[in-house]
């Protein structure tokens, strides 16, 4: 029973981690239609900048700084990469996102030398405590609970206020929002600060629990998000969230289980199957909607 319980705890951490990630993708997509292939990066960045703030920095102010520069790089990734592209076919929008991911990639590894580093140690995130007798750090208890209070927060800020409600009919009807005197420049870089903030907080916690980094590093977590959004509906912040969820569980039953059955090395294996078995039979994942083409 410790075992199925410490399995379950780790799954649902990773599946939250994965979810703050996934939210940046669906919202984005939800917005441009654009796939943001740089938002792994960008998480990617996030941690690194967490290990040269807190080198300098006491930990309470380089984590809030950490949310802070992150922000200002997918505002200005959306600035330099994707605005001078609004009116550009979507292939060339795509070649762009790939373009900055690489970018991001090589620039990581020119300043770290292309070296493993280790992330800070976080007070409190980093401690253990007792779960039903089994061990475990804080980080895993608390990252459920803080991904539902964002979701939360973020479904407020959609539903409740003046810039959600741009956001929601500039996901409907792109070019009719722009002739209704939306400012559509605005609404797109929110939904950028927006992602950018939550793959800070994800990067967090995700490098809390594994603290090698490497400029690869967000290549895996972002894909494995990507294919969250994808079953959950992409551009459904619910479906993204449960997605992110299931494949944080699975994931983890799967590299849980006995190592005679050498099974393991499938884990990551299984979360692109999943995406290849939702493609071919609910290509709009479990909350999106059925796109329907005009004649």
């Amino acid at each position: 029973m410790e075992y199925v319980i410490s399995v379950l705890l780790s799954g649902i951490s990773v599946g939250g981690q994965y979810a703050l990630i996934a939210i940046g993708y669906t919202l984005v997509y939800g917005i441009l239609r654009l796939i943001n292939f740089a938002h792994g990066d960008v998480f990617m960045v996030a941690g690194l900048l967490g290990i040269y703030l807190t080198a300098v920095l006491p930990i309470p102010v380089s984590l809030p700084l950490v949310i802070v520069f992150t922000v200002l790089l997918g505002f200005t990734i959306e600035r330099a990469a994707y605005r001078p592209l609004r009116e550009a076919p979507r292939m060339s929008v795509m070649i762009s996102a790939i373009g900055v991911s690489y970018l991001l990639q090589n620039t990581a590894t020119y300043v770290t030398g292309g070296q493993p580093m280790t992330y800070p140690t976080i007070p409190f995130l980093s401690d253990t405590v007792n779960v039903a007798g089994t061990q475990t750090k804080w980080v895993v208890i608390i990252t459920p609970i803080l991904v539902l209070i964002l979701v939360t927060l973020l479904s407020m800020l959609i539903n409740g206020t003046k810039i959600g409600m741009a956001m929601r009919a500039v996901s409907k009807d792109f070019e009719t929002s722009r002739l209704m005197g939306i400012r559509i420049n605005l609404v797109i870089s929110v939904t950028f600060i927006i992602g950018s903030a939550l793959a800070a907080v994800g990067s967090n916690l995700f490098f809390t629990n594994y603290p090698a980094i490497t400029p690869m590093s967000g290549a895996m977590p972002g894909l494995k998000a990507f294919v969250a959004a994808v079953f959950g509906g992409i551009g459904s912040i619910p479906g993204a969230v449960l997605g992110a969820f299931l494949i944080g569980i699975c994931e983890t039953i799967i590299k849980g289980l006995p190592s005679s059955w050498d099974v393991s090395v499938f884990s990551d294996a299984f979360t692109f199957a999943l995406l290849i078995v939702i493609l071919a039979f609910k290509p709009q994942g479990l909350f999106g909607e059925a796109a329907a083409d005009k004649v």
